[in-house]
């Protein structure tokens, strides 16, 4: 084990992490930031990114996350591929298991951000960003006067649904079994069932997105046990989140029924020194703008909590 002890150890480096790195590092505090799968997370394998402030005509999501490395990077913060599996807090020490080796620090980032689930079909990985999406914020905008297909049953899909109605000519919803929303939700959607801007297929599973020359252009479903085509210029997918918390079992650190981290206002866990910020904190927006401000807020409280841990050890 590496006896020396980072000033803070940063475990994923999506925009909210990079954003804190680039805030720790210019006050001098050592960083290092762990990454086991793309730099940017979620963000580099965004196509298009149209609602991040600065960018007047959208940036592409991998040169946003390059960007915001090299930022980091400038000021001194050390980026690492490396898989988090474990964190134990030792009080004024904390311990990262990073590719089965100890990593001590004064202070942690949770930083791993969530991934939306797939629904598995052909079609699905291949046009991610190109057709099949799974944030209605972030995306809608791109199918302004265009068709829609929407899968999935639960709030969140009645809730992106109605978000769209405001670009779409038309939304087909796909609901595998039955409507699990809530009935406010079902009564918000009714008003646009009845105007004719939004079909309802219940008892159906899809099975297959279609493109033609590269574009979205349909969508092979089953219902009732029949295949049925449904027309559509692209996907968006709303069957659940599922957060990359799962290295944090038997750590100490809070969770919500969902398993995002639960923090207050300034980004801290239940465990002092361990603070959570963007798609994997409870109550995050799941944007990147956000994300890169509560970045900024960590950052800011960790330089305040270290201030104070060197105080404490001063008296």
């Amino acid at each position: 084990m590496d006896e020396k002890i980072r000033d803070v150890v940063m475990i994923g480096a999506g925009p909210s992490s990079l954003a804190a790195g680039i805030y720790t590092t210019r006050e001098d505090i050592d960083t290092v930031i762990y990454e086991k799968a793309a730099i940017g997370g979620l963000a580099a394998v965004t196509d298009m990114i149209d609602n991040y402030p600065g960018f007047p005509d959208g940036v592409e999501g991998m040169t946003l996350s390059s960007q915001l490395e090299k930022q980091a990077e400038r000021f001194g913060a050390q980026v690492e591929f490396g898989d988090v599996s474990e964190i134990r807090d030792e009080g004024d020490t904390k311990i990262v298991v990073v590719d089965g080796n100890e990593v001590k620090a004064k202070t942690v980032l949770i930083a791993t951000g969530s991934d939306y689930n797939k629904i598995g079909v052909p079609g699905e990985a291949e046009f991610y960003g190109r057709g099949v999406h799974y944030c209605a914020t972030c995306d809608g905008a791109f199918y302004r006067d265009k068709r829609l297909v929407v899968v999935g049953g639960g709030n969140s899909a009645l809730q992106e649904a109605i978000f769209l109605t405001r670009y779409t000519t038309h939304i087909d919803l796909l609901v595998r079994s039955t409507i699990k929303a809530s009935e406010v939700l079902i009564h918000d959607l009714q008003k646009f069932v009845d105007e004719g801007r939004v079909t309802i297929h219940i008892g159906t599973t899809t099975d297959e997105i279609v493109a033609t020359d590269g574009k979205v252009t349909s969508v092979r479903a089953t219902k009732d046990g029949e295949s049925i085509s449904i027309e559509t210029d692209g996907v968006f997918v709303f069957v659940g989140l599922k957060p990359n918390t799962a290295f944090l079992a038997g750590s100490g650190v809070e969770l919500d029924e969902i398993g995002l981290v639960k923090t207050d206002t300034r980004m801290q866990t239940n465990i002092k020194g361990v603070f959570a910020s963007g798609d994997v904190r409870s109550g995050a927006t799941m944007q990147i703008a956000s994300a890169v401000g509560e970045g900024a807020t960590a950052a800011l409280s960790i330089r305040e909590y270290l201030d104070e841990l060197g105080k404490d050890h001063g008296k």
